[in-house]
């Protein structure tokens, strides 16, 4: 077994409208949730924040974090802050984990990842075959040989593809596939039993509307209820819900990996179920799903990227509450009124609703509680 491992966690950007304020609220206390389960590995050596939020700076540095402090500008490359973290500091076994990626992670699988990577010479692990923001690799001088990703979730496969790496997925669960990436995210996290103590702090002082998601869950907890599932659905969340839930399932899974492959900033995301709507038209597309099934969980970026839409995050995330009247964009606006006027809850939200969202959402109606 090899040297102990190094944590190495990026957390930034620029916020600017309400929305987006209220998610580095949310990301903040889970990342100093998972610093304190990070501290109880005894795998784990040094923990590496880089960061341009000075206030959590200053809060992780008291928690024992060493901290890079990074500047708001726009031309931060995650590659090259990566490598230059690995060769400055001498690292040898390196954990790469995003943000607030892994809000519901658990110290003992934590301890068996790091397991798992000192157990060999040449290892690499991510929780995503196609677009991972947890990865752990050894050893950390192949960085150097390979072109620096400017976004994460395309270190792994470059890793592979480049270093001469074979990918091990790490093992599945709510802990390594559930995302905190956009208010839909929250939104499952306040209608649960799950998250850490600054997170569930800062959720129950927030003014969220669940109306819908608990609607959703009533659904699933039912007894062999038709549910939509669109975008880029993965067989193993797939297999969760049909193991733990009666129900049945209509799924429509495109454009997997359509952001680490490039597909997104080429304009080539083509949606089946994009076509079909623009074929019938976006009111009749939301009745034809009433008449098939009493909920559905739409991954909507893959039809926001089908349509060619430049929105901001900010109204993305608005889609994501339900809140079109800030929506200026046609489809978008149309899209997210007719979602929450329909007869069936509705639940947008990014790959993370559909991956790790919906597995945090099996596991607690599955737990049989009473909604």
């Amino acid at each position: 077994m090899g040297e102990k491992v190094n944590v190495i966690i990026f957390e930034g950007g620029n916020p600017e409208s309400p929305v987006e304020k209220i998610m580095v609220q949310v990301r903040y206390a889970v990342l100093l949730d998972n610093i304190s389960k990070m501290k109880e590995v005894k795998e784990i050596d040094k923990i590496f924040l880089s960061t341009n939020y000075q206030e959590l700076a200053r809060e992780a540095a008291s928690l024992g974090v060493e901290v890079i402090e990074t500047s708001s500008s726009e031309d931060f490359h995650f590659g090259r802050m990566l490598q230059s973290i690995i060769n400055d500091h001498g690292l040898d076994n390196v954990f790469y984990v995003g943000g607030a990626s892994v809000p519901l992670i658990q110290p003992e699988e934590l301890s068996r990842i790091c397991k798992i990577l000192m157990s060999g010479s040449k290892v690499l692990l991510s929780n995503n075959s196609q677009s991972a923001d947890l990865v752990a690799f050894r050893p950390t001088h192949l960085i150097n040989e390979i072109n620096l990703p400017a976004m994460d979730n395309m270190l792994a496969n470059i890793l592979r593809d480049e270093a001469g790496f074979e990918l091990e997925l790490m093992p599945m669960s709510l802990g390594v596939s559930f995302d905190l990436d956009t208010p839909t995210d929250i939104l499952v996290l306040a209608a649960s039993s799950f998250a850490g103590e600054h997170t569930r702090e800062t959720i129950n002082n927030m003014d969220l509307d669940l109306t819908r998601l608990l609607q959703a869950k009533k659904v699933l907890a039912g007894y062999y209820e038709d549910i939509i599932l669109m975008g880029r659905i993965g067989a193993p969340v797939i297999a969760h819900m049909n193991t733990s839930l009666k129900c049945r399932l209509r799924i429509f899974s495109e454009e997997r990996g359509m952001k680490a492959l490039g597909r997104l900033d080429q304009g080539e995301v083509e949606a089946m179920m994009g076509f079909f709507m623009e074929e019938v038209g976006v009111k009749k597309f939301f009745r034809y799903m009433e008449k098939v099934a009493a909920c559905a969980f739409i991954d909507s970026r893959v039809l926001f990227a089908h349509y060619k839409l430049s929105l901001t995050e900010s109204e993305r995330f608005y889609s994501d509450l339900g809140m079109y009247h800030k929506l200026k964009e046609p489809f978008a606006r149309e899209f997210t009124y007719e979602s929450v006027h329909s007869n069936i809850p509705v639940i947008f939200g990014g790959h993370s609703l559909v991956s790790g969202g919906l597995w945090a959402l099996t596991d607690e109606v599955s737990s049989g509680i009473d909604y």
